[in-house]
């Protein structure tokens, strides 16, 4: 049986973390974290009495294989490296670590042969999307990405969004170029590496987003949707089954599908 951790067990998406590792024949439920929670009683959760309720991360003291997280930006970093340090392979869906912490993340996993993985989006439509855009970016050398979430999503882009750009840039190999400098209202988005980001947050979005790609005389559109967090699950329980075979951390649910 795989022994897991849910970081942000009581939130939105970690209860659907919960809820898939309960229905899992090969994993079992150990423990939840949320520095938020008072009351450490699992069965205020409709938890398993023997499933362990922590609010600190000093506190944890029992054996796991896997710890998955989806708690909250100014988190995740801690979290992570707390999971590697006790050599329990990480699995994140947190968004709005750095580009240095995920390197920094990479190494110490690496150092340890741990497996694990930092994935901006579980959902495999938006996975494929990524893989589909770093396609097209070798044939288009323009695009802008719209990415549209629920009004409660903190960090602005989307960890999506931004690894789409990632992707895209390399896949050029040189920053896009610009056709617009002056704008003091930044109407043009966020920049990454020249590829313009958009990022709505409204009432009646989960997460969509879409790539843009403009050439001579042609468009092309990528866009996925996600109308339920569910959907996210299919991702994680993937990426389980994925690190406890690796001895490294990959940055990205495309690079194991």
């Amino acid at each position: 049986m795989i022994k897991v951790i849910v970081s942000g067990f009581s939130g939105s998406m970690g209860q659907k973390a919960v809820k898939m590792v309960n229905d899992s024949e090969d994993m079992e439920l150990v423990a939840g974290f949320n520095p938020i929670v008072t009351n450490l009683d699992p069965q205020t959760y409709d938890l398993n009495k023997n499933v362990k309720i922590f609010n600190k991360l000093s506190d944890i003291n029992i054996k796991a294989d896997v710890w998955i997280d989806f708690s909250i930006p100014s988190a995740v970093f801690d979290n992570t490296k707390f999971a590697i340090e006790h050599g329990i392979r990480p699995v994140i869906g947190t968004s709005g670590m750095s580009e240095e912490q995920t390197s920094e993340l990479k190494r110490m996993a690496d150092e340890r042969e741990l497996g694990g993985i930092i994935a901006s989006n579980f959902g495999l439509s938006a996975v494929l999307m990524m893989k589909f855009a770093q396609t097209a970016a070798k044939y288009f050398a323009e695009s802008e990405i719209v990415e549209k979430h629920h009004e409660d999503k903190i960090d602005a882009p989307s960890g999506t969004a931004l690894n789409t750009a990632r992707l895209i840039y390399e896949a050029r190999g040189k920053d896009q170029v610009q056709h617009s400098s002056d704008d003091p209202l930044h109407t043009r988005g966020g920049d990454y590496h020249g590829t313009k980001i958009h990022a709505l947050r409204l009432p009646g979005f989960v997460a969509d987003e879409e790539v843009i790609f403009g050439g001579v005389g042609e468009t092309l559109t990528i866009s996925q949707s996600t109308t339920d967090r569910q959907s996210f699950m299919t991702g994680v329980k993937l990426a389980i089954h994925e690190v406890i075979k690796k001895n490294q951390l990959v940055i990205g649910l495309e690079q194991i599908i």
